[in-house]
């Protein structure tokens, strides 16, 4: 039986809370955002139905405070909870906070972000499960001598990754032994500053690899549908920066194995709600490599919804309220092709440092096939304290080809005064002879531009 959700409480900030909340409103739900006291005048609280301040600056002491998020959904008689992506998303305590408090979490239950959410956890479910492995340390790493001897048995590079969280914090790839001491020392305790835990473990780097993703929804009744696969390859310092759907240079034989071992991971654990399982695929041996789940809805999530006509926010709330998927299988419509560019405030010229100031000058893009996923406005102020993104640009249109070209149209008619971005590097991507002909690898844009890496 459906029970009906009435109010949400967004737990997050910025474009995403935005998002979310214009989905919500589509369904008449009623909204409310919470800010630290810098962030009352951003436009998530300006549209949301209420809005309340939940601490300072500090985002341990405001957006990772759970408490007093729990404590702000009970005193404006929110019934659910959107944890957005980062944050406290992927947080088990918090989801089970929300259970505790009779809060719908929407999103999976505690016990399997807990499970996912903690990498070497989620590594070893898998590998049960039947998915293939990257070589690397079984779990967690012990100490620094314990890391010598992993990175030795696998051979350098290696990757350190935390065991929470995702985006590229803590995450640091060494490519010689003298190198690892100052990387396992810096890994963890960026880990520990970004998710409140510094555990890390390790894998073998591969170089040549396309960084594949498939999305899913799953209801509470066993259906399980995926919207295809996203190639998000594009990246620097491990944090994407171009995302498409569907995945393009992956032979169909590959691409169905991905779907094949999602659906198998995903009845696994029992698995609820939106979630994506990312893959590396070794191009030159076309192997395929669990990497990870992510337990909430990802950045890059919009070019499913181009591609599939699906509103994934909704179906994750409907799924929350004990809904049944609309979909089978067979009636998801895979069509066209979805490009997705991160408008970072960086400066672009100068090592790629954090840009802060005014928006003095605005103007997005539009017309057929744009959507802009943004959380800004003229006049607003970019803080130093939080992520850099400020928008999405998505492009779409019948073939890869044409979507390209609408997003040259978009990035022509992108202004941001005020503040520095990363515009002008995604001029460059769009003239780029090998990203036209998708000859590129998760090392390609690092290899591109070595400044800032």
């Amino acid at each position: 039986m459906s029970t009906l959700i009435k109010k949400v409480l967004i737990a997050n900030r910025g474009e995403i809370a935005v998002r979310i909340i214009r989905t919500l409103k589509d369904m008449n739900i009623k909204t409310v955002a919470i800010y630290s006291i810098v962030d009352k005048e951003s436009l998530h609280t300006k549209l949301a139905d209420e809005a309340i301040c939940i601490g300072p600056k500090d985002i341990r002491k405001s957006y990772l405070n759970k408490m007093q998020i729990i404590n702000a959904a009970l005193v404006t008689s929110c019934d659910a909870i959107h944890p957005g992506f980062g944050f406290l998303s992927e947080n088990a305590s918090f989801a089970k906070l929300c259970e505790v408090y009779n809060i719908k979490f929407i999103g999976p239950t505690s016990k399997v972000i807990d499970l996912m959410g903690n990498k070497n956890l989620s590594k070893s479910t898998m590998e049960k499960a039947g998915l293939p492995l990257i070589p690397g340390s079984k779990g967690i790493l012990e100490s620094l001598e314990n890391a010598y001897d992993i990175a030795e048995k696998i051979t350098y590079p290696i990757i350190l990754k935390a065991r929470s969280g995702g985006g590229g914090k803590g995450m640091r790839v060494v490519r010689c032994k003298d190198d690892l001491e100052k990387s396992f020392n810096t890994a963890k305790k960026e880990a520990e500053n970004s998710f409140g835990d510094p555990e890390i473990y390790m894998e073998k780097y591969l170089a040549k690899t396309k960084h594949i993703e498939v999305q899913i929804l799953a209801d509470e009744f066993n259906n399980i549908i995926h919207l295809g696969a996203r190639d998000c390859s594009l990246q620097m310092n491990h944090q994407k920066l171009v995302e498409e759907a569907p995945a393009y240079a992956i032979c169909d034989d590959l691409l169905n194995k991905l779907y094949e071992y999602t659906k198998k991971a995903v009845k696994y654990i029992s698995y609820t709600n939106a979630g994506t399982i990312e893959y590396l695929v070794d191009i030159e041996e076309q192997e395929v490599y669990f990497m990870e789940m992510n337990t909430r809805i990802q950045v890059e999530h919009p070019v499913s919804e181009m591609i599939s006509g699906i509103d994934i926010v909704r179906e994750q709330v409907n799924i929350a309220s004990h809904k049944k998927l609309n979909y089978k299988q067979n009636q998801v419509n895979l069509s066209g092709h979805a490009i997705e560019f991160r408008i970072n405030a960086y400066d672009f010229d100068n090592n790629f440092l954090p840009s802060a100031g005014k928006i003095n000058e605005l103007n997005l893009p539009g017309g057929y096939g744009v959507r802009i996923d943004s959380g800004i406005y003229q006049g607003y102020e970019i803080l130093p304290f939080y992520d850099s993104m400020l928008m999405k640009v998505i492009a779409y249109a019948s073939d890869r080809n044409k979507a390209i070209s609408t997003m040259k149209r978009a990035m022509s008619e992108l202004i941001i005064g005020g503040v520095k971005t990363n515009k002008k590097m995604y001029e460059e991507i769009l003239e780029d002879d090998n990203y036209l002909k998708g000859n590129i690898d998760t090392s390609y844009m690092e290899s591109k531009y070595k400044k800032g890496v």
